[in-house]
């Protein structure tokens, strides 16, 4: 999931600052979450719900299984193109 929170804020041009903001989640849990390795986020539910909604809202969407990764949506109200700007899977 750490791999999935900087994969969607790069696709959205968005700094640590950035996401802090729009989830309401302090700047210091961002970073310790983003610090985290591979290994499962350890935090809140509370706080990872903050951090997908934000994302989502942004256009963001969060890829599972076979191969978990993030893409984004060139205009979320308007996908009538097919609306994908770019898609990041994690290898693994």
């Amino acid at each position: 999931m750490t791999r999935q929170i900087k994969a969607a804020r790069s696709l959205l041009g968005w700094k640590q600052n950035d996401l802090a903001m729009y989830s309401g989640v302090a700047i210091s849990t961002i970073r310790r979450l983003e610090g985290q390795c591979d290994e499962p986020l350890a935090a809140h539910f509370q706080t990872i719900e903050k951090i997908r909604y934000a994302l989502e809202r942004a256009g963001i969407e969060f890829l599972g299984k076979p191969s978990p990764g993030v893409r984004v949506r060139l205009n979320v109200h308007d996908q009538s193109d097919g609306g994908e700007k770019a898609a990041i899977q994690n290898s693994g």
